[in-house]
């Protein structure tokens, strides 16, 4: 097995992605879309392959496929576009495949637009012993486990919902910031927004093609404060504004559940360049996915909801989050990009 070619630690810009590519360590069934690789991150995308599932799983020390026979309901082919319902739970493989060499390891995370629509999704390997997690020298293909939770999802060949960040060796965490909620709104009016429960399907693929009021309540200023509804998906604004560095990249983690009985933020990774004025995007806020768990829960504004994990690049990427156009760039709050702008 060959090793990477570098004596620094840290997360892949760019430009190592697309050698790993060049070199085949990142393959894939079909010619990978331009505009796939992120300034530190893959896109991974469906293929036309998939099965509802009766329950998740991890393949302990199987192959997936091996282990969805045990808990398949039934194959399902994407190549027509595919609607998965809310509330089941699906196993698609990837188009993607990955040949780790030497010294790299690999993990997955939700793109934003995906958790933005409440679509929780999960990377699965052969003999895996954890989700979202690749092992250094790992040879084999890639599936993603999906359940939508609010709203259901018409997928095809080719829809993108997670991306894949790799690492040289173990990079130091260079720094820990708190995030807090902001309930007080930028305009004063609308501080966040509740999806609907009995909504329509969500296309991943129409970009601006949904009218956001057949999916969402919006949420007016109440007293700088919000109740929680146990089973209810919320979309609010971070009270700072989030600025990732070019040299670094950043995951959203949730906070200790002892603070707090929701959960935050299902899509963490952010890129070099978010926020940035170099990538003219100073101001920028974090949108955060808030579900709560099964006790009504008071926020409040500033109350710290998420944390960010900044790590450092390897080198400097050869473009930075934003630039030929970024759909969260300069965001403040914001749905998806599923969605028409709130008018």
């Amino acid at each position: 097995m060959q090793s990477f070619s570098t004596s620094l630690t840290g997360i892949l810009p760019s430009q190592s992605l697309e050698a790993l590519i060049a070199g085949g360590a990142i393959a894939s069934e079909t010619p990978f879309d331009p505009d796939q690789v992120q300034p530190a991150s893959l896109d991974l995308r469906l293929s036309d392959r998939a099965w509802r599932v009766r329950a998740s799983f991890l393949p302990g020390q199987r192959r997936v496929e091996d282990r969805i026979a045990d808990v398949a309901m039934h194959a399902i082919d994407l190549s027509a576009g595919y609607v998965m319902e809310k509330g089941c739970v699906y196993i698609a493989r990837l188009q993607e495949r990955l040949t780790l060499p030497g010294g790299l390891i690999a993990r997955a995370n939700p793109k934003s637009s995906t958790g933005r629509v409440d679509v929780f999704v999960r990377l699965l390997t052969d003999r895996g012993a954890s989700f979202d997690d690749v092992e250094e020298g790992y040879d084999g293909p890639l599936y993603l486990e999906i359940a939508p939770q609010t709203f259901s999802i018409l997928v095809r060949p080719g829809t993108r919902l997670n991306q894949l960040r790799l690492k040289a060796g173990e990079p130091p965490r260079l720094a820990t910031r708190s995030v807090g909620v902001d309930l007080e709104g930028a305009d004063g009016t609308i501080v966040g927004f509740r999806g609907r429960r009995h909504a329509g399907v969500v296309d991943l693929d129409r970009i601006a093609g949904h009218d956001p009021r057949d999916f969402w309540e919006p949420l007016g200023v109440r007293r700088g404060e919000l109740l929680l509804d146990p089973g209810e998906f919320y979309i609010l604004a971070s009270r700072e504004a989030v600025e990732i560095p070019v040299m670094q990249a950043a995951e959203m983690t949730p906070i200790d559940p002892s603070v707090g009985e929701f959960r935050v933020h299902y899509a963490g990774f952010f890129d070099p360049g978010f926020g940035t004025d170099e990538a003219h995007g100073a101001g920028s806020k974090g949108v955060l996915e808030v579900r709560t768990h099964d006790t009504p829960f008071l926020l409040e504004h500033g109350q710290i909801v998420a944390r960010l994990v900044y790590e450092p690049l390897t080198e400097r990427p050869s473009r930075l989050y934003g630039e030929g156009g970024g759909h969260y760039q300069s965001q403040g709050l914001k749905l998806s990009k599923h969605f028409r702008a709130w008018a």
